[in-house]
């Protein structure tokens, strides 16, 4: 349990500091939904130009959009996706018999937790994604829902569409994060493995914290390679509007999704929002990781007192 309390507290300090970019993000993925590249107003140019943006039209407030529903999701998925993990790594599901890092068993350890996470959060990721899309009508992208906060927005889609309304879209969800958590989970475990084995940082001490950072560092490049266009994808099918009957209006499943995305928006249009997605991931990624390696090393410290 207590490896579940530390992956989710970690994952919330790092979004109180990223949420910001989580909205630039989103607004960029949005961007031209649907539309080929030259055929509308292109509202934010590049993440410093939508931070101004966004700022001048709604406010720098608008910038913290989504924060709550940002922080229940950071705490139930990666409470979820870091704590199962974890305890697969102290089971040692992920290692070789001499105590090395196995890659393929990383992989499927990082994955597995993060379908896990993501289907725990998925209403969350909702409700996050609504909220952080709203804007004023001159900047406006994508399909405007019209909450007026976190639980307002969970009763309306419980009402209109039950339960099961809100796990829409949660097939994206558990992709992009099987894949990212793979990615991520699995790249900063052999980083962070290789830099501890040179002694480039840990000759004095072997719990120096440059060594988290460094391997996040990488784990985070790694990351956004590999994430960015599950999480065009997962924006798309969430933000969408429904009919009454609970059909999306633009796309019917995920297959549905990349293949009108792509039709329309070409190959780069996996890759909208790369730059915002870079920013928020790095440093999210690195805070995560970091908060989360330190808080479990402060744990291990208190208990063995």
């Amino acid at each position: 349990m207590e490896e579940f309390v530390m992956g989710g507290v970690a994952t919330c300090c790092a979004c109180f500091f990223t949420n910001p970019l989580e909205v630039v993000k989103t607004r960029m993925q949005l961007q031209g939904e649907l539309q080929s590249r030259g055929t509308y107003t292109k509202n934010y140019r590049n993440v410093f130009h939508a931070f101004y943006t966004i700022g001048r039209h709604d406010g720098m407030k608008a910038l913290q959009k989504g924060l709550v529903p940002g922080l229940y999701y950071q705490f139930c998925m990666n409470s979820v996706r870091l704590g199962s993990y974890q305890l697969m790594v102290n089971l040692g599901w992920t290692k070789n018999s001499d105590g090395s890092v196995n890659f393929i068993r990383s992989v499927g350890a990082g994955a597995i937790s993060g379908v896990c996470g993501a289907f725990v959060g998925s209403p969350m990721y909702m409700v996050k994604v609504h909220l952080q899309a709203q804007a004023s009508k001159q900047i406006a992208v994508g399909y405007q829902h019209q909450h007026s906060g976190f639980f307002q927005a969970f009763r309306h889609i419980f009402g209109e569409f039950g339960v099961l309304g809100l796990w829409r879209g949660v097939s994206a969800a558990m992709l992009r994060v099987m894949v990212g958590s793979a990615a991520q989970l699995t790249s900063f475990s052999m980083a962070k493995e290789f830099i501890a084995n040179t002694k480039l940082f840990s000759k004095k001490n072997p719990n120096n914290i440059l060594i988290p950072i460094t391997a996040s560092m990488l784990s985070g490049c790694v990351t956004v390679a590999f994430m960015t266009p599950f999480d065009v994808i997962s924006t798309r099918m969430y933000n969408q509007g429904l009919s009454k009957s609970g059909r999306g209006l633009y796309y019917s499943s995920v297959p549905d999704c990349i293949k009108k995305l792509y039709g329309q928006e070409g190959l780069v249009g996996f890759y909208k929002g790369v730059s915002a997605s870079f920013f928020r991931l790095w440093p999210h990624t690195v805070l995560s990781l970091v908060f989360w390696d330190q808080i479990r090393y402060i744990y291990k410290t208190a208990i063995n007192k």
